[in-house]
């Protein structure tokens, strides 16, 4: 897992390797601090003068310089890679989002995502620091403990032979119990997450419909469940600190003892006073890497979950790629179907299109509807390649749409969905995403085609008005009026309206459709609508039922011809007429 990930690492290869260089010379100089100590207490029992005493003063205070300056060198080294580590993982994992097509985003929550890019990416960007960092410190300073503890104490070093065992024994035990608790964990972070976005995006209607208690109740539900969890791990690993001191206490009192005792028994011959402080320091030391080696491996048992929840995302590839050597123009606006059925995922039972066969003639307006869940908007989805015929062919201007590059098929082909979005910035900036090279000139002449020129001008900044988030700060039908101006600057040879005129009223609606014919006459223009006064001056009307044609025709032909159009007209119009 862990090879994969650190692919990401590129530039900061050099940190990353220097971190552990800077690290290593930090190590040995500390291990060598106590034994230069031993020899300064040995030289003061046996009465040296205070000349020696400032020579050993002045070689323990220019190590403990260096170390200090080698330990600021690791640290900053290890944080720049880890945090260049953690950028790059998020460009690569965002980059990756940005390929998908909407069969790979149907895998993952938007919520889920978002948790991979922040809180993941986050335990994955901690745990390598401590890797390049603690990870080598620790073993070497154990070592190097270890070893100059048997140099210095000789017999009453054995004690680690007892004490080191016994306590990783206890650090495997902690963290096996502990990493599926940190697994659930990063599970109910993504309900929590999602249970946030679903409620900051619809806190209008829970406003509306006084509900503000019941989120509450189930945020709080969530949070609980995330506090219970955490906390659950968090009794496993608080056995780290009383074990460690346990460890280090018996350590002390071990070597305490016997070395006084020796000292005694010996009269300093086999074992003096500065063995017995070096010896001291030394055991300290072994037992902080233990407990340092122990917080890397609980970081890195979180850091594990999140790791392979990154390479999910990192390893997940497009489902829709652009074949070898597309083709790069779109000849015209002409679409054709031809025995296309379709489905969503492969382990769907059911089609969700059904023997599809429709001609459409570049420049040809057409009109689609249908109930909910006739396929409306599965049908057009596959014109501009969101998604692939499960079987049949699909052609935009006389080519396979699996011929095309993606990027030139879908600059020719606009959508406006019934819920399309707005995006954080100016009205300008939005409307520049079809066209980012538009004038002033010819954001207001779209705005005017789609009627959004009026509420705009109104608006105190005008086309610098910031959009919030989503567009929460504008009504329905000028948000549509609004995606609708950004579809026109795109001039494309295809543009489908879904539903895109839903939140505006009739009149408004066939003054659009007038501005459509007017300003794109050469343009292919696909209307979903659930009016049939949205799409009766269309050239031709489709008719939809449970994902396959039921009828193509004019307005005038269908009235005459199909029962189910003349009756879904008729009620419409004495809807109106009762208003």
């Amino acid at each position: 897992m862990w090879k994969s990930l650190l692919r990401s690492i590129r530039e900061y290869k050099k940190s990353s390797i220097l971190a552990p260089v800077y690290v290593t010379v930090e190590v040995i100089i500390e291990c060598t601090i106590p034994f230069i100590t031993a020899l300064l207490v040995n030289q003061i029992k046996a009465g040296c003068g205070l000349n020696v005493i400032l020579q050993y003063g002045l070689i323990l205070l220019v190590l403990a310089s260096v170390s200090l300056f080698f330990g600021r060198l690791s640290g900053t080294a290890a944080a720049l890679a880890a945090s260049g580590f953690a950028r790059n993982l998020r460009k690569d994992m965002f980059y990756g989002i940005q390929t998908f097509s909407f069969e790979n985003i149907d895998r993952f929550s938007s919520s889920s995502l978002v948790t991979r890019l922040t809180t993941d990416v986050s335990n994955v960007q901690m745990a390598y620091m401590m890797i390049i960092r603690i990870a080598i410190r620790s073993p070497l300073m154990l070592l190097f403990a270890v070893i100059m503890s048997f140099l210095m104490g000789g017999k009453l070093a054995l004690v680690f032979v007892v004490v080191i065992p016994m306590l990783g024994v206890g650090l495997y035990i902690m963290i096996k119990k502990a990493f599926p608790v940190f697994r659930r964990v990063f599970r109910q972070y993504d309900h929590l997450n999602s249970s946030v976005q679903e409620n900051v995006q619809g806190i209008r209607v829970v406003k509306s419909f006084v509900r503000e208690g019941y989120e509450k109740q189930k945020f709080g539900e969530n949070v609980e469940h995330l506090r219970k969890e955490f906390t659950t791990a968090e009794k496993i690993l608080a056995f780290n600190g009383p074990m460690m001191q346990f460890c280090l206490y018996i350590n002390m009192v071990f070597i305490l003892t016997f070395g006084a005792y020796t000292i005694a028994t010996t009269q300093g011959l086999d074992f003096n006073v500065g063995q017995l402080s070096s010896l001291m320091v030394y055991s300290f030391q072994t037992l902080m890497s233990l407990m340092m080696l122990s917080m890397v491996f609980v970081m890195i048992t979180i850091a594990d979950e999140s790791g392979h929840r990154i390479l999910e995302v990192l390893g997940e590839s497009s489902s829709l790629t652009s074949p070898p050597n597309p083709v790069t123009t779109v000849a015209d606006g002409s679409v054709d179907f031809d025995h296309v059925r379709f489905r969503y995922s492969e382990k769907a039972e059911h089609m969700v299109l059904e023997q599809i066969d429709l001609h459409i003639r570049s420049g040809e307006t057409i009109g689609i509807l249908g109930g909910t869940g006739s396929s409306k908007s599965s049908l057009v989805q596959l014109i501009p390649r969101l998604y692939d015929a499960t079987e049949g062919t699909v052609r935009v201007g006389g080519r396979d749409v699996k011929d095309y590059d993606l990027d030139a098929l879908r600059n020719q082909v606009s959508m406006v969905l019934q819920n399309n979005l707005l995006f954080s910035g100016t009205i300008a900036e939005n409307l520049r995403w079809g066209n980012p090279d538009a004038t002033d000139e010819a954001l207001h002449e779209a705005c005017r085609l789609a009627q959004a020129d009026d509420f705009v001008s109104q608006f105190p900044d005008g086309y610098n008005t910031r959009i919030e988030q989503g567009g929460t700060n504008v009504s329905g039908g000028q948000k549509q009026r609004l995606c609708i101006a950004r579809a026109l600057l795109k001039r494309p040879k295809i543009l489908i309206l879904d539903d895109s005129t839903s939140a505006v009223d009739t009149h408004t609606d066939a003054k659009i459709r007038a501005s459509l014919r007017a300003y794109l006459p050469e343009t292919t223009k696909i209307i979903i609508a659930q009016r049939v006064a949205s799409v009766m001056d269309a050239d031709r009307i489709v008719l939809m039922d449970r994902g396959a044609i039921v009828a193509v025709g004019t307005h005038e032909t269908l009235l005459q011809t199909n029962e189910i159009y003349r009756e879904v007209y008729e009620s419409q119009n004495k809807a109106g007429e009762s208003k």
